[in-house]
């Protein structure tokens, strides 16, 4: 159905596309405070991008990497959203693996790029609930996971997209610095993150090379047309595939017995996906999820479990 286009009066559109203290702190952690340059200068930013591309902005969000606008094509009425990051470099890997990704229905489409200015604009996807609000189960997310596996980088050597080692570093570094911040921190949960670390870059150095989401959760898979699973917001890496799978097989993960039963399901539906891998990557990779949740101060089942599961 064709959307009524409305378009925002200059101030609204000012408002909107203007950076919020709150937003331009999360900003300064990600990106120092050089970024708050990129944040005075946003609203003209995109207020260039929406008269090339034809745009009305018309809702604001975004993480701790980027500011998204909701926006109705001028043409047809029809709802796609503008991304844009102060990091160029975030937006030519997020682009590479689109474009990598664009034969399959299970990613977002990249419509248009403008990589110098760190701008993408993507086709919205309906009904686009974030998949946690919603049950979900395996065989849905096996679906996703076969649909992702690209087998190997390019052999010309071209790509942005950077080895999954330098992945694990960003995490950790980030776990760490969460760590820090929280006033939590006993020396056994240092020396286990140290230890997890490790493993993880022995995993990543390790593995078979395939294009990796890196960022695969429930919050950044959105339901779409017929129900499908289609993931949007890869922080993309070179490495192990079965690295994508460790949230989906830690969410709500309270024991060992579940723990196995889970891998198992997904192997089973996932040529290639190796069980004794992803039982690592959840071990290496069980401190970086709980150690936000003992920050919180949480001590539910699967806080505990996730803990014991970093010891081991």
């Amino acid at each position: 159905m064709r959307e009524e286009v409305h378009h925002p009066p200059g101030d609204l559109l000012r408002e909107l596309t203007c950076v919020a203290p709150e937003v331009r702190e999360r900003l300064v952690v990600r990106f120092g405070v050089g970024v708050l340059a990129w944040c005075d200068e946003l609203p003209a930013l995109v207020s260039r991008l929406a008269a090339r591309w034809n745009l009305d902005p018309d809702t604001a969000g975004g993480g701790g990497t980027s500011r998204v606008f909701r926006c109705i094509k001028r043409d047809t009425g029809t709802p796609v959203w503008l991304k844009l990051t102060p990091d160029p470099l975030i937006a030519r890997e997020e682009a590479e693996a689109l474009h990598v990704w664009a034969m399959t229905p299970s990613v977002v489409t990249l419509l248009v790029q403008d990589l110098a200015a760190g701008a993408l604009l993507l086709d919205a996807v309906e009904p686009g609930e974030q998949v946690r609000e919603r049950a979900w189960n395996l065989s849905e997310v096996a679906a996703l996971l076969r649909d992702l596996r690209i087998p190997s980088p390019p052999v010309d050597g071209r790509s942005v997209v950077r080895p999954l080692t330098h992945r694990i570093n960003f995490v950790f570094d980030l776990t760490g610095r969460r760590l820090a911040a929280s006033g939590v921190n006993p020396p056994a949960v240092s020396a286990t993150l140290l230890k997890a670390r490790a493993t993880a870059q022995e995993l990543a150095a390790g593995g078979p090379a395939g294009l990796v989401h890196g960022d695969l959760h429930p919050a950044n898979v959105l339901s779409g047309p017929g129900g499908r699973m289609v993931a949007i917001d890869p922080r993309p890496a070179w490495g192990d595939p079965d690295f994508d799978t460790v949230d989906w097989i830690l969410d709500n993960t309270t024991d060992q017995t579940m723990l196995d039963s889970k891998i198992a399901e997904l192997a089973a539906r996932v040529p290639g996906m190796s069980p004794h891998r992803v039982l690592s990557w959840c071990r290496a990779l069980a401190p970086v999820i709980a150690i936000p949740r003992i920050c919180a101060g949480r001590d539910d089942a699967q806080t505990r479990f996730l803990t014991d599961l970093a010891r081991h």
